[in-house]
């Protein structure tokens, strides 16, 4: 099968440096917007850009795992910035995360949703879909669940993955994409400190999950 443009492009990037990460998640959440999350396995390639993310603040935070202190569970959450955090849920599914801020410090960001754009058949095997207009494409990776699953992502197999180095399964690029419009509103499916504007979206993209509480978010650009 012919490699795509934006396949050959991506496999040319460089990873994001871990400085990257190393700011407050609610900087790095309207910066991460836009850039694509990758899966290598082998010379398979996934491939997705990120659309929408929440972030959360340890012991700051009661809805963050991190709240309560260390745990065997949560300690990547205490590591340096650019790790993968991943965490299973209500029993069926996976939720991916990246740890920020310096070491110490166990703030992260959920990814929400991405918007897919290399290796979708594959994504569709992984969730046991079949890709057949623009409702199931949308379904394939809009929520924490569905594109986890979509990306083949696992603790075992994940959790304390390097975001920074190419020799990750898991890694996030910038191939230059330019966010026109960030939305910022109140985070979604918990009913921890719920009301705090920690959800970063981009405005407008069909793969947000929820959208139709969009319209109670701020706009920056």
């Amino acid at each position: 099968m012919p490699v795509s443009a934006i396949e050959k492009t991506i496999r040319q990037l460089n990873p994001l440096p871990r400085e990257f990460y190393n700011p407050d998640p609610r900087k790095v959440g309207p910066e991460l917007l836009g850039k694509i999350l990758v899966r290598r396995d082998g010379r398979q390639l996934l491939a997705a850009r990120i659309v929408e993310l929440e972030a959360y603040l340890g012991k700051d935070d009661p809805a963050a795992h991190s709240f309560r202190g260390r745990t065997a569970r949560n300690a990547i959450m205490f590591g340096p910035p650019g790790f993968a955090y991943v965490y299973f849920i209500y029993g069926n599914h996976y939720c991916l995360n990246v740890t920020c801020q310096p070491e110490g410090i166990a703030h992260a960001l959920l990814f929400r949703a991405v918007e897919p754009l290399v290796g979708l058949e594959a994504m569709a095997r992984a969730r046991g879909i079949t890709l057949d207009g623009p409702r199931s494409l949308r379904n394939l990776t809009s929520g924490p669940g569905r594109m986890a699953e979509a990306f083949g992502v696992t603790r075992v197999r994940d959790n304390g993955d390097d975001f920074t180095t190419p020799k990750s399964g898991l890694t996030i690029v910038d191939d230059g994409y330019r966010v026109k419009k960030v939305v910022v509103t109140k985070r979604i499916g918990i009913t921890k400190a719920a009301d705090l504007p920690l959800r970063y979206l981009i405005g407008g993209n069909a793969f947000v999950s929820g959208t139709a509480r969009l319209n109670s978010g701020n706009e920056t650009t």
